[in-house]
């Protein structure tokens, strides 16, 4: 079994624990440009020029043992609870579809399932859900309805994973509202545990979104759940910048790596490479034949292949109250893991090569840094780079 080793921290939360509540750390800072009403006819803070801005966030998940894995998520700790105005900080559904060409294509993927694996079982996941839906205009998606499904593998909660899981299934909402979504919960956040929430995933989904990740290690037959023919997996290349050892599974040529981006404003869209997307070569796994053309700086398998909003200083809204109050911004790849499967929904499920092919479709982030190995494993510029891949969402085009 693929072993998955600590991964670097900014705040280290004890195994297990309730892990908000933890030290913060300052994120790299970004470019700093938050109505009455609810639902759809409410104004965004970002329409209101008061959205994005940068304050302190820190890791949502705790430091995992050998063998385990860590979720790619950070919760601003300065923006928490009711908003003062009717809409939340944070980007929301709108802000998203805008600043990603999305705001027709959103309206399809009807009925189309997207999974999301995560580890423990949330209780308020689908009431939160629901308090998120409401408060954007976007239509109803319960177990009632059909449109939602959660299945529990395990008894164990924990704070932090329940908060991934509120972020994973409110970006999915935020990009393809008329999506199914499918959310299994793993036992605990062990490798053998998350694989068989991914088999559980894909055989009842074609398209399956992965916000974690532990260091590469060595081939094994549990690559083999993760890269499945005709079914498209994305995982989160980590948070921690350039990473030496690459981030697993992302780093398998057949799993979608995403980075992240700092998206400092949506409409003209404004965005660059967020210095904690990670990046990296692979020491284990061969450079596959869409990667073989352009340059990566990698003999090997390099990552990550595409991105999306990452940066907490540009974060999204969220609705979480497991132990949390409510509202809350969250930053990190695990915000553009999500979204970037829901493009695939929209898109009709596509192969990365198909991605890649399509390349000079996308947006493409070219300033901005998550390391001092300069370019293009470290630095953004045109074409391929190590933080925001081959570019970020513009329309469903190669998805």
């Amino acid at each position: 079994m693929k072993k998955l080793h600590v991964l670097a921290a900014g705040a280290i939360c004890a195994f297990l624990a309730a892990c908000s509540g933890g030290g913060s750390t300052t994120v790299p800072t970004a470019q700093s440009p938050q109505s009455t009403g609810t639902g759809a006819a409410a104004m965004s803070q970002a329409q209101r020029g008061l959205w994005p801005r940068s304050g302190p966030a820190q890791r949502v998940c705790g430091t995992p043992s050998a063998g385990t894995a860590e979720c790619a998520a950070w919760i601003r700790t300065d923006i928490q609870g009711s908003p003062a105005a009717a809409s939340p900080s944070g980007y929301t559904p709108s802000d998203l579809q805008t600043a990603y060409n999305l705001l027709t294509a959103s309206k399809g993927g009807s009925g189309i399932t997207v999974a999301i694996v995560d580890a423990f079982d949330d209780p308020n996941a689908e009431s939160d859900l629901a308090v998120y839906r409401s408060q954007f205009g976007l239509p109803a998606c319960t177990t009632a309805n059909g449109c939602f499904s959660k299945v529990v593998l395990g008894r164990r909660t924990n704070t932090g994973w329940a908060e991934e899981e509120s972020l994973d299934v409110d970006m999915v909402s935020a990009i393809c509202p008329n999506c199914h979504i499918l959310l299994v919960e793993a036992a605990t956040n062990s490798t053998s545990n998350l694989t068989s929430a991914e088999d559980y995933a894909l055989s009842h989904a074609n398209i399956a979104s992965n916000s974690w990740s532990g260091n590469e290690s060595s081939a094994s037959s549990t690559d083999s759940h993760y890269q499945v023919s005709g079914k498209v997996v994305t995982a989160a290349t980590g948070d921690s910048g350039y990473n030496s050892v690459a981030q697993w599974p992302a780093i398998l040529p057949g799993v979608i790596g995403v980075g992240g981006t700092s998206l400092t404003a949506i409409s003209p869209r404004a965005e660059s490479a967020w210095s904690g997307a990670g990046s990296g070569c692979s020491k284990v796994y061969a450079k596959p034949s869409f990667q073989s053309t352009i340059n990566t700086g990698c003999a090997m398998r390099a990552e990550a292949d595409v991105s999306a909003i990452g940066d907490p200083n540009t974060g999204v809204a969220v609705y979480d109250t497991y132990h949390e109050p409510g509202w809350l911004v969250f930053g990190g790849t695990s915000v553009a893991t999500p979204i970037i499967a829901s493009v695939y929904a929209l898109g009709g499920v596509n192969t990365a090569s198909t991605l890649y092919g399509k390349a000079s479709s996308l947006y493409d982030p070219t300033s901005g840094s998550n390391g001092n190995c300069g370019a293009p494993l470290c630095t953004a510029g045109t074409g391929w780079d190590g933080p925001t891949g081959i570019g970020t969402p513009n329309g469903t085009t190669g998805f």
